[in-house]
């Protein structure tokens, strides 16, 4: 009886420590990469990459018109490949209330006609 009791404090000592070891913190899940990618830009370093990667970041937050600037900004520097940045764009100007038939970065005639 005795050895059943002096068991029930060990196991509770050792759920309690497990359960320690597995809430490590990750200082990098909690960085705001879209902040951080602004901040390289504002310095002068902006690439088509990192404009790739504001206005995915700001498109899958739902700052349309942030992942708008951004997705331009990169179609500025670079031509229009990638089939899911032209998906993304479009829906980021659908959720804009945008028209796609006469946007210049999608129909490269109507920046022609101008």
């Amino acid at each position: 009886m005795k050895r059943h009791l002096l068991l029930i404090p060990v196991l509770i000592v050792c759920f309690t420590m497990s359960g320690y070891s597995q809430s490590s913190t990750d200082v990098n899940k909690d960085v705001d990469r879209t902040a951080v990618y602004e901040q390289v830009v504002k310095e002068g370093y902006g690439t088509p990459t990192i404009y790739k990667e504001l206005g995915n970041g700001h498109y899958f937050k739902g700052n349309y018109a942030e992942a708008k600037k951004w997705f331009e900004k990169l179609f500025e520097t670079e031509t229009l490949k990638d089939p899911m940045l032209k998906f993304r764009y479009k829906q980021t100007l659908k959720a804009l209330k945008l028209d796609i038939e006469t946007n210049t970065y999608l129909n490269p005639a109507v920046a022609g006609s101008n």
